[in-house]
């Protein structure tokens, strides 16, 4: 009974809107049946809405193409009355200020609980972009008539604060493809954001900044300037147009980036950013420095954002020649257990890998590197200790000055105690190169044959050519255990008499359950 009630004021809403879109269309008489059709855009049912929506696109993409809404500084609706304007300027007047409310409540609707509303509103806001991009309403010189008022309203819907967005930012993609809307939504993008942080005091709004990451890396920069070449607007100085320029494109990428780095992140936005900064954010800045304030507090917040804020850091040491005289200082501190455990394991022994990978390197901090790994691995998961080893001993191999933390000819057989201090934070102070790897030497007894095999190759002479690492940085001890199971292995006898009792007293308590095997 419901669904025949709501079908037939279905079919009643849809007669309705045919009517008003054909009367006026028709005849500025019944100018003012556009009411009826906005009024609908509020509709209950989503159905209705999207008829509305879709009404509202015929409506306006008319008007826009016949040139029946007014051009230029739009005065207030309540002064164009009584102002010096003709009939036919009242009348394009006042139906453009009809054309803003649909467009404010389209970018309403792109926050529905329904997502076919929210698309279909997207699709209609994006095709009026398209419209005034061929028939401008506005008429600004530096600007180049491109809609960013209309852009701005599509992108302040896109960027929620009190629900997730992501499927409507993936449908939004494609109109990213076009160099100038992707260069405006940059921009709209950096204002919204100073907007709506201003007004949050700068306190973390964990789904708005959600939504506005997923937005901000979603944007793909052309490499090249010969790349820019697609246009919604089409300019009569094309080559001298500065969206047309790479240069203003990495500005506005580097505006719309820092504007919302600046802000404070919930943590687990600082990890997406730092996984993604080095390769999709850095090369395309004009200033990769103005990063650095971003990266050394990131860096000091700890545990696995320490470690993903590495590369970044790296990255403007080596190629933008920033000075961070504390750079393995700090890397040593925060070589703790946890480094085993955080989902990004293998990334960090990836980039630790190659920031000890210089020949230039002082021993000292190398063998510090080397004896702190090693007296982590004492406590490590199987796993990790099949990374770290051949870790230690590609180090030992790359910086043969090290291997008397091996190999003493002439020190003593034995040490009294280990010199090495695990709790200095400075590899200079640690004393490391005093030490020797006894932790490798007591790993050799680990339980996991693998392991002590692992371990045991550092009583043979090195070879020249390094391990491999790139296969076991990825190792998990889910893949260890699967391995194990699937061994073969022979039946070892443990007990040459058949066992009576639990105990070895065949009236004991469960002397009755071996019985019954």
């Amino acid at each position: 009974m419901a669904e025949a009630e709501a079908e037939a004021a279905l079919r009643e809403a849809e007669g309705r809107l045919a009517a008003c879109l054909e009367e006026t269309l028709g005849s500025r008489l019944c100018a003012n049946r556009v009411f009826e059709i906005l009024e609908l855009l509020q509709a209950e049912d989503k159905e209705i809405i999207e008829c509305a929506i879709r009404t509202c696109s015929r409506l306006f993409g008319a008007l826009l193409t016949r040139g029946e809404l007014f051009v230029g500084r739009l005065p207030p609706e309540e002064d164009f009355v009584q102002g010096n304007y003709s009939a036919e300027e009242k009348y394009k007047i006042w139906m453009r200020h009809r054309y803003n409310s649909c467009t404010a409540c389209l970018g309403e609707l792109m926050g529905h609980k329904v997502f076919q509303v929210k698309e279909t509103a997207l699709c209609t806001l994006m095709n009026f972009v398209e419209l005034e991009a061929k028939y401008p309403l506005v008429k600004n010189e530096w600007s180049f008539n491109f809609p960013r008022e209309l852009l701005q309203v599509v992108v302040d819907g896109l960027i929620q604060t009190d629900h997730n967005s992501f499927l409507l930012i993936s449908r939004f993609h494609v109109y990213m493809e076009e160099d100038d809307v992707r260069y405006f939504v940059m921009k709209a993008v950096a204002e919204n954001v100073g907007n709506v942080m201003t007004k949050a005091k700068q306190a973390p709004l964990r789904v708005y900044q959600s939504n506005a990451f997923h937005l901000l890396s979603s944007i793909v920069m052309p490499s090249e300037e010969s790349k820019i070449k697609k246009f919604l607007v089409e300019h009569a100085n094309q080559e001298e147009w500065k969206v047309s320029k790479l240069k203003e494109h990495r500005q506005a990428f580097e505006r719309m980036w820092l504007g919302f780095l600046k802000y404070q992140l919930p943590r687990n936005l600082y990890k997406k950013v730092l996984l993604i900064l080095h390769d999709s954010i850095l090369p395309h800045l004009n200033e990769p420095a103005l990063l650095m304030d971003f990266l050394t507090v990131a860096y000091d917040v700890g545990g696995d954002i320490s470690l993903l804020a590495l590369n970044g850091l790296f990255v403007l040491i080596v190629q933008y020649n920033l000075e961070y005289p504390e750079f393995y200082t700090k890397l040593y501190s925060h070589l703790d257990p946890s480094i085993f455990h955080v989902k990004c394991r293998a990334r960090f022994f990836r980039l630790l890998d190659l920031f000890l990978s210089s020949s230039h390197l002082p021993a000292y901090l190398v063998a510090a590197f080397a004896k702190r790994l090693s007296r982590l691995a004492l406590t490590a998961p199987p796993d990790g200790l099949l990374i770290v080893i051949p870790f230690i001993c590609n180090l030992l191999r790359r910086h043969q000055s090290c291997q008397a933390l091996i190999h003493r000819p002439h020190g003593p057989a034995e040490m009294p105690e280990d010199p090495y201090r695990m709790e200095e934070k400075d590899p200079l102070e640690s004393r490391a190169l005093e030490s020797s790897l006894w932790e490798i030497k007591t790993l050799q007894n680990h339980y996991h044959p693998d392991v002590a095999r692992a371990a045991a190759e550092i009583n043979l002479p090195l070879s020249v050519m390094e391990q491999d690492l790139s296969e076991i940085l990825e190792l998990t001890a889910f893949e260890i255990f699967d391995k194990d199971i699937k061994k073969e292995s022979a039946d070892v006898p443990l007990e040459y008499r058949q066992a009576r009792g639990l105990f070895r007293d065949k009236d004991d308590l469960f002397a009755e359950y071996f019985s019954l095997q």
